[in-house]
């Protein structure tokens, strides 16, 4: 009747869900694995003339079975593997092509393994063959802002301060105007159809303090222009847990030039 009142509960199962249970957060740890085994298996696939959708699909393919052998019990689906090449790595989650790699190209990994609903993530900047020197320039200068970002996720750092700082970082390497969202969010039931704390994004407007219990991801990302010689986008995404003391990087695949230039 006209007694009922609607209480929007929104806002505190937001706040109950940016902290995690242990049993959230080791399934979240699977996850991570699953996901350095989909990074794996993409990388084996890269050699020139290979199309996009068939390093996917090697990476979906691993990330599935692993799934299925670290979690017998889990239903099987929304797995998937974002793959970019050259040019079509200028927005985070470009749809993948039938396009062919070439030697030179910036390459694009993004793993996504799904376990019982919730969502985990790796994501890598690659070449095949020697990057230009001004690739190589943009690249290094995104690892630096992901190597400091990992450094600030800990307990009691504010979600706009971690912003401002790798906004500083990059402005001092020349790449700031190239950045374009948040460089981190919140993990657990989530999708690319739905989920995220709006609560936990590390960005400039959200001055939520991080605590223990709360996994987030790190993930720098530049894109520039097909006019400049560096055309393409980069990025690096690591998920850590925060805990009382740090936080711990649950993503082991490797990053950078010294580890991810297929020859």
């Amino acid at each position: 009747g006209d007694s009922a009142e609607l209480i929007d509960i929104a806002p505190a199962t937001m706040r109950m869900r940016m902290v995690k249970s242990a049993e959230e957060i080791a399934l979240i740890k699977i996850g991570a694995a699953c996901g350095d085994v989909g990074g794996a298996a993409a990388k084996a696939a890269i050699a020139e003339d290979v199309s996009e959708y068939e390093v996917a699909m090697a990476s979906t393919q691993a990330m599935t079975r692993e799934i299925a052998r670290r979690v017998p019990k889990a239903e099987l689906m929304d797995t998937w593997t974002w793959f970019q090449s050259g040019i079509n790595t200028d927005g985070a989650h470009n749809p993948v092509t039938n396009r062919r790699l070439r030697r030179g190209d910036v390459l694009s990994l993004n793993c996504f393994p799904m376990i019982q609903g919730y969502y985990t993530a790796l994501e890598r900047t690659l070449f095949l063959g020697e990057p230009s020197k001004e690739a190589l320039k943009v690249w290094e200068g995104n690892v630096t802002v992901h190597k400091r970002g990992l450094e600030l996720i800990r307990p009691g750092a504010k979600c706009s301060e971690i912003a401002a700082e790798l906004n500083t970082l990059f402005a001092e390497l020349g790449l700031l105007q190239y950045r374009s969202f948040g460089y981190g969010h919140s993990f657990g039931v989530l999708s690319h159809y739905y989920g995220r704390e709006a609560g936990l994004e590390i960005r400039e407007d959200v001055d939520t303090v991080l605590q223990p219990g709360m996994v987030v991801s790190m993930e720098p990302m530049v894109t520039l222009p097909e006019s400049h010689p560096a055309a393409g986008g980069y990025r690096e995404h690591d998920i850590l847990v925060v805990g009382e003391e740090g936080a711990e990087n649950v993503t082991k695949f490797p990053f950078g030039p010294e580890h991810n230039i297929v020859l």
